[in-house]
């Protein structure tokens, strides 16, 4: 069992608070990314995690086992770095075999450990080349390879394919999701590619200013976003937000359309996603100010009574800027968030 659990973690550096009370279970072989902007955290919490920081509080458990006080090698993990790390005067034998030779395992079977890993990650043919010889891809595959050789409790990823170029993250994005899934570890990554975050992880924890601010499933991230932080930071395009008053007995007008919602008597924000607005005779009157073709989509950004709107729509329609359109949002993708505290309201 590798379930990890993270106890009012803070971290200090100087008057500078990186991390405020982190609270988080993550299951046994469990999937689970970390995603926010540049400053948020998270690296700063996978550190404490390995062991490389220290927490100024809290406690950090790995399969009922207390180890913020241990050094990083005593905690069962392995990582994989932005950078690669593979030496360059070793092979690609020696350079996933490295940890496993400083542990003083069998040659015998530290050779069956290196061949079965290099062959989970289509690099067996590689194992005689040096790293120089070898492409961004390639040596990154090296990299997963040489953290999964130590069959680690807990393997940690800082953003370990952002150097990639978009196609080859696209291909070892499902190589490593299939690879950790084999290897049953559990697993923890830190990126800020949310595209990255929906298609790897079994749960996403969002991180803003320091806190986990939403910790559930990708399509529960994305359709039941907890704040308008998380609602904008996930979706591209992202998430519409409108102002809305209230009429009352849950009715609402938003930019001159009357929806029902919440029976609250106080101004809210009214939510929608760009796919989830379609051409209709009655909705949301709008003009629109860009056209931007995207293949089988078209994303237009229009104008609503001063607010901007965008819309993600078939490709097949015919718009230009100026041009007048109503957009009607699907009733059951309608989201409402408090301005005054940015929390979603059910």
């Amino acid at each position: 069992m590798a379930e990890i659990q993270i106890r009012n973690v803070a971290k200090q550096f100087g008057s500078y608070t990186a991390l405020r009370d982190i609270n988080l279970t993550i299951a046994d072989q469990e999937f689970m990314v970390l995603l926010g902007a540049s400053g948020c955290g998270k690296t700063t919490l996978l550190r404490i995690i390995a062991g490389l920081e220290t927490a100024t509080t809290g406690e950090v458990w790995i399969g009922g086992r207390r180890v913020d006080h241990l050094p990083p090698r005593d905690r069962g993990i392995a990582m994989v770095f932005q950078n690669y790390a593979v030496f360059p005067h070793l092979t690609v034998f020696e350079n996933i075999g490295f940890g496993l030779r400083m542990r003083r395992m069998a040659e015998t079977e530290l050779r069956q450990r290196v061949e079965r890993v290099a062959e989970l990650m289509h690099i067996e043919q590689l194992l005689k080349r040096y790293s120089g010889e070898l492409s961004g891809g390639q040596r990154q595959r090296v990299a997963v390879a040489r953290a999964l050789a130590m069959e680690p409790d807990v393997i940690l990823m800082d953003e370990p394919l952002s150097n990639l170029d978009a196609l080859l993250r696209l291909e070892m994005r499902t190589e490593l999701k299939g690879v950790l899934a084999e290897s049953r570890t559990t697993a923890i990554y830190v990126t800020h590619d949310q595209v990255e975050a929906m298609s790897l992880a079994d749960r996403i924890s969002v991180m803003h200013q320091g806190r986990i601010v939403q910790a559930a499933s990708p399509i529960e991230v994305y359709r039941n976003p907890a704040t308008e932080f998380v609602g904008g930071f996930i979706g591209n395009p992202p998430m519409n937000f409108l102002p809305a008053r209230p009429l009352g007995e849950g009715r609402w007008q938003v930019a001159g359309l009357v929806v029902d919602g919440p029976r609250l008597d106080k101004p809210l924000h009214f939510a929608i996603r760009p796919e989830d607005l379609r051409p209709a005779e009655n909705g949301l009157q709008a003009r629109v100010r860009v056209v931007e073709p995207l293949g089988a989509h078209v994303l237009v950004t229009c104008d609503v009574d001063g607010a901007m709107l965008r819309a993600v729509l078939d490709s097949d329609i015919s718009l230009n800027p100026g041009d007048r359109l109503t957009l009607a949002p699907q009733p059951d993708r309608i989201r409402w968030f408090d301005p005054e505290t940015t929390r979603a309201v059910h």
